[in-house]
């Protein structure tokens, strides 16, 4: 007899998955360059995400992300008394993920930081912590220096999240509403994966494209924990708040709005 309730189950490992794939690949792409552009990064969130979505997606429905939860909450009769159990496990998911991504990249992330000088916990090496959690802009592999801060401001960078948030819940709200005749059903979790795609491809150089604050919150604590210290909570000041936690959870209940108002009388719902 299983011990966890499958949805607890679903959550956990659903958004290890996540984060397993999707900040792994930003690991590579980092410390061995193995992943070359924006999208070869992109697209291996979106098929990971899709994986995920098809392997939990019967056990809790593959929220997957705090934002979809809260969502679902207020816009789909989602029971509230789970909203917190769910972002709790969601949490641990990413925590335990990004555990496993440290074990694995902790020599090619040690070489990669004495290779380009940066000394863990100091100023300038959001450089590798960018592996784990996310800062605005992209610092690429590099120290974030005035003229690259300079694309990217605090309250774009917010607007971006949201906006990215809430494009991604208005698919997952569309593409899953039985009264959409063009749905795409059994295609649901590769078209969800796809819209991240897309989203990082776009956003991903300005705001590394979070759109949920579990991916984010969990694997910066973990960065933290691991040596780098304050750098994770003060690079972007109380941007790690507002941008990565507080912006997607506004973004997700916005694109919840624009279904509800928008589509899903318009489906026939």
């Amino acid at each position: 007899m299983n011990r966890f309730p499958k949805w607890w189950t679903g959550e956990f490992f659903g958004t290890f998955l996540l984060v397993f794939f999707g900040c792994g690949s930003v690991c590579a792409a980092v410390t061995t360059h193995a992943q070359v552009g924006v999208f070869q990064v992109a697209i291996v969130w979106g098929l990971g995400i899709a994986i995920a979505i098809y392997l939990t997606g019967a056990l809790s429905g593959a929220h997957l992300n705090p934002a979809v939860t809260l969502s679902m909450a207020v816009w789909s009769g989602f029971p509230k008394a789970r909203v917190l159990p769910y972002i709790a496990t969601q949490l641990l998911g990413a925590f335990a993920a990004s555990a496993v991504l440290y074990f694995v990249f902790g020599d090619a992330l040690r070489t990669f930081e004495k290779a380009n000088g940066i000394v863990r916990g100091a100023p300038s090496s959001e450089a590798s912590a960018m592996v784990f959690g996310e800062f605005y802009p992209s610092p690429g592999g590099k120290p974030l220096t005035g003229e690259a801060r300079a694309r990217m401001s605090a309250p774009a960078a917010f607007g971006a999240e949201v906006i990215g948030t809430a494009v991604l819940l208005l698919v997952i709200f569309c593409v899953t509403d039985e009264c959409n005749s063009a749905r795409p059903q059994i295609l649901a979790a590769a078209t969800v994966g796809l819209t991240v795609t897309l989203l990082i491809s776009l956003l991903g150089p300005l705001t590394m494209a979070c759109f949920n604050p579990a991916r984010d919150f969990a694997p910066r604590v973990f960065s933290s924990l691991m040596g780098w210290g304050a750098v994770p909570f003060t690079v972007n000041g109380h941007g790690w708040f507002t941008v990565y936690i507080i912006a997607p959870l506004l973004g997700g209940f916005l694109g919840g709005g624009i279904y509800r108002a928008f589509f899903k009388r318009a489906y026939g719902g």
